[in-house]
């Protein structure tokens, strides 16, 4: 029996609820992880027995999965009736499905790097160019067109929809060219069987609305729709969401907090949540109680936010719930001011290196940008203090995990030059042998052979191959390539990895010189956590090469934290997050808020997301808040931010 005798009221009520659509206004450190979970684990109990599913989308597959082992503890036989996964991989699911619909064939590969966006839009420009007619203005550069071709994505706008494109681009200079480019950037995409993460969203939109008898059949498979960070959707999931709802809207149950609105730049806005109440017949929900924060804290977060003129209406302020931390001598706020950036880092640096460690462990430096955060790293690391930075890297890095990705998307995607590369590169560091791409590729041609069994030819001919080598690429790859068996090859070639690493091959001479291993230990915890996620999220029979592939190009392959190490982070890494002690860096006009913003008025959108951006990071305190700010930032005078006053804090003397 499900017990939730310890939810708050207002959580209850939400967990409870069924009166139709709601929308949750969640503020921070209310518990809307527990009440998403909770009202999963409701629905499940009260309908065992019953074959409909749920599906709830977050935006990272941290999220997913820490909610998919809740829902697990609390109804651990039906997690099973459950598709908690993110925005991007349930389109990926789609696609797998559905996607000949739109000549997108099931092992479609994703591209995440803007390396490999790019090569994409020069291919799409050079086949343009073919025509002496066509010309681009000088100013539009590759790098400025590959964020436009993202907005044109993220907006949905059919590649025939030339209204739409030139609603946005106005002068006719631009938009005529910027078309022929969208429409070519996509083609080249569909050419190569290619998603990026925007095209992943809008071909599924693209689907569901030409053919709506395919959402017709979602919905009968999943009969409740919940959704977390709703805020966070960009208009083209939106679409997404509202196909799948409509008609019938009592499924929808979505989370979300107008004052965490920090990705702008990803198309995230509060018309979402004005589009929801206008689209759907909505109650609203309030979770105010904030279980995180100090109740000095709170008044600050709510001091701060008030000054946003575009909120929900009713949005309550945040109540402070916590009892302070139990050191009463503790100072719960503490601002302080520099000179300049030199004393300001050194001073965090001190006052972290003078907690012990455990309470290092619970901190967190905070700022706008990487670069005032490498400062005081720096610092920290000369005091011996392990120091955590988040890089959301789309690729691996070691050249093992480089040449099992590369082996994998070859066996899936037979023609993929960028993969082919990657495969050269990282298997000339891990065995000092150089093949030349252009004679894999002639090979291929003249002997109607893939890519990668070109290669195998072409590295099995040469003397100098180690025999453990040549076992894993003669013997080991077999299943891989008769049956796509990949867990025996993964396993094989990790193997493999591990022994040369932990070898010590003196005759080679590259080795020491070109070899690196330095990010192989964290990238094996980053594929055995993503094994677990991908099992715990897919039954044995669903998971097929593709279906593996889809979800690791939709990984982070981001480091774990290290254990006792200082977290060093944006304020948008931040976000989701909490942290015992925090240090926000960095408070001045031009930093945050950023330039721009202050430059659009007092009132503009730009600088209400900069208040957000603040907003968030005092709340991700569950201690103790130190804001810091300097004089003078890389010879540039500086003064204090606005946000310091707006919070009601009195500026300290130097």
């Amino acid at each position: 029996m499900l017990d939730i005798s310890s939810l708050n009221p207002n959580q209850l009520a939400a967990v409870n609820w069924a009166k139709g659509p709601l929308l949750v206004l969640a503020g921070p450190g209310s518990g809307k992880t527990r009440v998403l979970t909770h009202r999963m684990a409701k629905i499940l109990e009260e309908s065992t027995g019953q074959h409909f599913r749920l599906l709830a989308l977050t935006f990272t597959n941290k999220a997913a999965g820490e909610m998919r082992t809740r829902v697990e503890e609390l109804v651990p036989k039906e997690l099973g009736r459950v598709r908690l996964t993110t925005f991007h991989s349930f389109a990926a699911e789609i696609l797998q499905k559905h996607g000949s619909h739109n000549n997108i064939r099931p092992d479609f590969q994703i591209i995440g790097s803007e390396l490999d966006r790019d090569a994409f839009l020069k291919e799409a420009l050079n086949e343009l160019q073919r025509d002496a007619a066509f010309l681009i203005p000088p100013d539009l550069t590759r790098c400025e067109l590959l964020p436009i071709m993202t907005q044109l994505l993220d907006q949905c706008v059919p590649t025939s929809n030339l209204q739409k494109i030139f609603s946005l681009f106005p002068d006719q200079v631009y938009a005529q060219p910027i078309a022929k480019i969208y429409k070519a950037y996509r083609e080249a995409l569909h050419r190569a069987n290619t998603l990026d993460f925007s095209s992943l969203i809008t071909e599924c939109v693209e689907l569901l609305t030409n053919f709506p008898s395919i959402a017709t059949q979602i919905r009968k498979i999943y009969h409740h729709i919940l959704v977390d960070e709703f805020q966070d959707t960009n208009s083209a999931q939106y679409t997404i969401l509202s196909l799948l709802a409509a008609p019938n809207y009592s499924t929808l149950f979505v989370v979300a907090d107008d004052d965490q609105i920090i990705y702008q730049w990803n198309g995230a806005s509060i018309e979402r949540i004005n589009d929801l109440k206008k689209d759907f017949p909505i109650s609203v929900l309030q979770l105010p109680e904030n279980y995180r924060c100090p109740k000095e804290v709170i008044q600050l977060a709510n001091a701060l936010i008030e000054h946003n003129p575009v909120r929900t209406l009713e949005k309550m302020p945040s109540l402070a719930i916590k009892i302070n931390c139990p050191d009463q001598s503790a100072q719960i706020v503490r601002v302080q001011g520099f000179a300049d950036l030199n004393q300001e880092c050194a001073w965090i640096a001190r006052d972290i290196e003078a907690r012990s460690v455990e309470e290092r462990a619970q901190c967190a430096v905070l700022a706008r940008t990487k670069r005032l955060l490498y400062q005081v790293g720096k610092l920290l690391i000369l005091k011996n203090i392990p120091v955590y930075y988040t890089n959301r890297n789309n690729e691996f890095n070691s050249p093992p995990f480089t040449m099992l990705h590369s082996i994998l998307r070859l066996v899936n995607s037979k023609e993929d030059k960028i993969s082919l590369s990657r495969l050269l590169n990282s298997f000339y560091k891990l065995e000092g042998i150089f093949i030349n791409q252009d004679n894999v590729i002639a090979n291929s041609y003249a002997d109607g052979k893939d890519l990668l069994r070109s290669w195998l030819d072409i590295v099995l001919t040469r003397t100098n191959i180690k025999d453990s080598t040549r076992s894993l690429l003669t013997t080991d790859i077999k299943p891989l390539l008769q049956s796509l068996n990949f867990q025996k090859f993964t396993d094989s070639l990790i193997n493999w990895a591990i022994t040369k690493k932990n070898s010590k091959n003196e005759d080679f001479n590259y080795y020491n010189r070109y070899n690196d291993f330095s990010d192989f230990n964290d990238e094996l915890i980053i594929w055995n956590d993503f094994l677990s996620d991908i099992t715990s999220k897919f039954a044995p029979d669903e998971i097929s090469l593709y279906q593996l592939l889809h979800e690791l190009d939709l990984t982070y392959k981001s480091p774990p934290k290290q254990k006792n190490a200082v977290s060093c982070l944006t304020i948008h890494g931040s976000k989701g997050l909490e942290f015992g002690h925090v240090y926000l860096m960095g408070l001045v006009e031009d930093h945050l808020p950023i330039w721009q913003a202050t430059q659009s008025g007092d009132d503009s959108i730009e600088l209400q997301e900069e208040r957000r951006s603040c907003f968030v990071a005092i709340t991700r305190t569950q201690q103790t808040l130190t804001m810091t700010f300097s004089n003078r930032y890389f010879t540039f005078l500086k003064e204090p931010s606005r946000f310091l006053n707006e919070m009601g804090l009195l500026q300290p003397s130097y």
